[in-house]
């Protein structure tokens, strides 16, 4: 296991897209992001299901970083819950995992 970590959100256009990744990346909580989309989600909000293109954020960055990632998050997005979950990376490329953590502070 390492200590880089994959962080997922979605948002509901891709000039927000836009702003988060390039915020995260300028601010060095993130070495990079994918924006993916336009996607179709089907979640249960407030009782009722809904349906909504969105934008999916795939947000490569360090456990020691993700508590700020979540906070950037939070500050930058247009919802009122926005999804922010981490997943572990168990291995990858060292050299690629070298290069998330030089780019991250």
């Amino acid at each position: 296991m390492t200590d880089k970590r994959i962080v997922l959100t979605t948002t509901g256009s891709e000039e927000e897209a836009r702003k988060i990744a390039q915020a995260l990346v300028e601010r060095r909580l993130a070495a990079c992001v994918n924006i993916v989309g336009p996607i179709h989600s089907v979640y249960r909000w407030k009782g009722a299901v809904e349906n909504a293109p969105e934008h999916l954020l795939i947000i490569k960055t360090t456990s020691a970083a993700f508590p700020h990632v979540r906070d950037a998050i939070r500050e930058l997005h247009s919802y009122e819950l926005p999804e922010c979950v981490m997943l572990s990376l168990e291995a990858g490329s060292e050299e690629y995992l070298k290069w998330i953590g030089d780019s991250v502070d």
